[in-house]
């Protein structure tokens, strides 16, 4: 991408940051600062909804088993209608707009390996889908050698064993600085006082890779080769079959804009087949991961009934969307999914103050890249949303879901997790599955830990497998889930 480079190298950074209306507590504008450069819209096929000065202020959690017209869902033919109502809903304003499934993947085996003296078998697996075949993407499949078929868990994890990975993007100006993005254009200027970064092709946080390549480390950084893998991996050792592949061959993970405002990733991987949807990167990575779907619901060796998706952080985000817009997934497991995951946005943030962590103004004013456009408008007015992000929650009922979260992660609130679980509860209620509904809190910060496995396994063994578990999964920290809610005195 030379000519990008060379485009936007001149570009000077503008950092013109008002001070005016920001919060004592966390130096953020209760605004968004009139310095924003804006983002060139994107005309999607998706009617216009009301803008923020447009909706009501609305402090409680939108009911999500109340349809638009006002009455309760009291069948299952009204609850098919509601959960369309809120896929639309978030569709405009929280994950934008992705296209329709390609209905053409294809999956070419490029090279197959024994591991483990013959335990495990890995497969490298090269994708093609969308407009003439024209979007690819490779994915690596450890299976064990013997019998089948096998329940699988699908994760963002890095380049598979064998693939080659793709050139990538420069990250933005003010990338991973806790600034706002959109107060500039053009590339970061090499500092050699930070260091290179891991750049958007680098290792994400995911089990392969748990803290992330940039954040503090329970452990060494993950193994990279497949008999590492298959080595060390515990959804193999549980017997069940592990599904990788690299988010940023779907998207690309930059904030980099160019001079006219416009995202840098819209011109690479998925997005230029599909240039009249307005999709931020999580809906790209969960699109993916359903695109691995349509593969293995064709593999003899995956039991098409017990796909799980997974992810770590930011992937996290987007296993919770896909889990949401694709019901082919049998259960769904989002670790530390932060601002944009499990937490709900009422109760999360700093601005206004909901408890602090990564609520909806951190995350809009950080990485705005991931989300609809139409999301950053709320900024400060969480309590204005029409939705909150336990509808991605309920829109899995009455598949298993697990929220797998670190008693002191730095990223996460606790608070906001627990309201999330309550208020998509009467969903999982209504098909009399509540105790599908759980979560978990290990002993970490934020990534991923040997407990947050434990959980993980033990929850798809008690659910898709039918075995004896003894642990429940519906435990909070103390004092969790006592706090006042917006507009409490």
């Amino acid at each position: 991408m030379k000519w990008l480079r060379d485009g936007v190298a001149g570009l000077a950074a503008v950092l013109a940051c008002s001070m005016a209306g920001q919060t004592a507590s966390s130096g953020i504008a209760d605004r968004p600062d009139p310095n924003e450069i804006p983002i060139p819209p994107i005309r999607t096929a998706m009617p216009d909804m009301p803008g923020v000065d447009q909706l009501p202020n609305r402090p409680e959690m939108p009911d999500v088993m109340t349809l638009a017209n006002g009455h309760k869902v009291k069948t299952l033919k009204q609850w098919q209608e509601r959960r369309e109502e809120m896929k639309r809903v978030l569709e405009y304003y929280a994950v934008g707009l992705a296209p329709p499934p390609p209905g053409n993947v294809k999956g070419v085996e490029v090279s197959s390996q024994m591991l483990m003296g013959g335990k495990v078998k890995y497969r490298l697996v090269h994708l093609t889908f969308g407009p003439q075949q024209s979007l690819s993407l490779d994915i690596g499949i450890f299976t064990p050698a013997e019998g089948g078929p096998f329940a699988a868990l699908i994760s963002p994890s890095g380049t598979p064993p064998g693939a080659t990975p793709l050139p990538h993007l420069a990250q933005g100006a003010n990338q991973g600085r806790n600034e706002d993005v959109l107060l500039v254009v053009g590339p970061a200027a090499a500092d050699a006082s930070r260091g290179p970064g891991p750049g958007p092709g680098s290792a994400p946080a995911g089990p392969g890779n748990p803290a992330g390549a940039n954040a503090p480390r329970m452990r060494a950084f993950g193994p990279r080769t497949a008999e590492q893998i298959a080595e060390s991996n515990p959804a193999i050792a549980h017997g069940f079959a592990f599904v990788m592949f690299n988010n940023n061959d779907c998207g690309e993970d930059t904030t980099l804009r160019l001079a006219d405002g416009s995202w840098a990733y819209r011109t690479t991987r998925f997005f230029p087949a599909y240039p009249n949807y307005d999709w931020g990167l999580l809906r790209a990575w969960a699109w993916g991961a359903s695109r691995i779907v349509d593969y293995l619901v064709t593999d003899p060796a995956i039991d098409k009934d017990k796909l799980i998706i997974t992810g770590v952080s930011r992937t996290g985000k987007a296993a919770l969307i896909a889990g949401a817009f694709d019901e082919r997934f049998a259960m769904v497991a989002p670790v530390a999914s932060s601002g944009g995951g499990t937490p709900a946005y009422r109760f999360s943030g700093s601005v206004p103050d909901r408890g602090g962590k990564e609520g909806l103004t951190e995350m809009v004013r950080k990485y705005p890249n991931w989300f609809s456009p139409h999301l950053h408008q709320f900024w400060g007015q969480p309590d204005k949303l029409p939705f909150d992000e336990h509808w991605l929650i309920a829109l899995a009922a009455p598949r298993p879901l697990i929220s797998l979260e670190g008693d002191h992660d730095q990223n996460v609130n606790a608070n906001g997790v627990y309201q999330s679980i309550v208020a998509a509860r009467p969903a999982y209620a209504f098909f009399h599955a509540t105790d599908k509904l759980g979560v978990s809190w290990a002993d970490r910060p934020h990534g991923m830990v040997q407990g947050d496995w434990d959980a993980l396994l033990a929850f798809a063994d008690k659910f898709l497998l039918g075995k004896p578990v003894t642990r429940t999964f519906d435990q909070y920290p103390p004092g969790v889930g006592t706090s006042k809610g917006p507009g409490s005195e």
